[in-house]
């Protein structure tokens, strides 16, 4: 008898070690960090892959034990304009990189390209949430961030560029390294849009075979192009269009709390990366004045008429491609 109720106590010991190691283990699970893959558009030197590097260093301290970002790679994974494709198919979670890529998908890539307000005024007027609608109905993919806004685009040139009569300057004939996003506004300049890929736009400098290059004031010297390109022409025009997006499933997936980590980090580092820029374009302007570059600054009419041709060029390629979104992002995006 003795034996029988020791035998018993050992069971109903067993039982309750073995239901408070089940308890243990579900609640361990249950709390387990989660981790984001994440690759970006860039290598990682470049001033705006390091800033990404920062949005996922701001998740990763707010999301301690609950969410992770780990930012893995960069073009060496997966082509710049395919990456948004392996996050629709989940081959990576997250991707960091330019919405312009897709502008053959998502026409609505270029309300952040002719944009005037920054990330924090659009998520204020709207304008934020119908972008997310288009990331969604055109690319699959969920929008998280619009990071590093109030970085505006200039034209280089080699050679000093020649003036109009009327102040403005004369690109007739030059040979510009360009994208999709600046064709039809060099071209109403008289420029020759040039399509060559970043990594051999050095050489083709050094060699003189085109006569200057469309680029961000940012990372001109990170990529050592103020080498070669010696003049610059002001005002900046568009603005850059650098999208945090994630695989919906995976984002299905997560925790609340964790995606209210990422959802606070993303306004919060919107705001960070705006102002970590304007330091930075303030010292890369300062920098290349030094080094002797020339800066061209167009005035009054002229100027007007430089701007209205960059951004008109962007809004009239938006709303000829048919988007149902046209209206609303005007409004939530442009006021010159």
């Amino acid at each position: 008898m003795k034996n029988s109720n020791h035998l018993g106590r050992r069971i109903a010991g067993m039982a309750v070690s073995g239901t408070a190691l089940a308890l243990v283990f579900m609640a361990s699970t249950a709390n387990a960090e989660e981790t984001l893959r994440a690759i970006s558009a860039f290598p990682k030197p470049l001033a705006f892959s390091q800033s990404f590097q920062g949005f996922a260093d701001l998740v990763n301290e707010k999301g301690k034990g609950v969410i992770k970002i780990d930012y893995v790679g960069g073009p060496e994974m997966f082509p710049s304009n395919q990456q948004v494709d392996a996050v629709r198919r989940g081959v990576i979670d997250m991707q960091y990189g330019p919405a312009s890529y897709y502008l053959g998908t998502m026409p609505e890539a270029d309300a952040w390209v002719g944009s005037t307000v920054s990330a924090m005024d659009a998520r204020a007027n709207g304008g934020f949430a119908t972008m997310q609608q288009a990331f969604s109905e055109k690319l699959g993919v969920n929008l998280l961030a619009h990071l590093d806004t109030g970085i505006q685009f200039h034209v280089y040139t080699i050679d000093e560029p020649k003036r109009t009569d009327d102040g403005g300057v004369d690109l007739d004939g030059l040979r510009i390294r360009s994208q999709p996003i600046y064709n039809s506004f060099f071209e109403s300049l008289g420029a020759i849009p040039v399509s060559v890929p970043v990594p051999d736009v050095y050489t083709g400098l050094e060699r003189h075979t085109f006569d200057g290059s469309g680029w961000p004031i940012i990372a001109i010297k990170d990529l050592s192009w103020d080498k070669f390109l010696r003049f610059r022409i002001d005002p900046g025009f568009f603005q850059t269009d650098l999208a945090v997006v994630i695989n919906p499933a995976k984002w299905d997936a997560l925790s609340d709390d964790a995606k209210t980590i990422i959802n606070e980090a993303a306004v919060e580092y919107e705001q960070t990366s705006y102002d970590n820029f304007q330091k930075m374009i303030a010292e890369t302007d300062k920098a290349v004045r030094d080094e002797g570059m020339q800066v061209i600054t167009l005035e009054g009419e002229a100027a007007d008429k430089y701007l209205d041709g960059a951004f008109d060029s962007a809004w009239k390629r938006m709303k000829d491609a048919g988007s149902e979104h046209y209206d609303a992002l005007r409004k939530a995006y442009y006021n010159r």
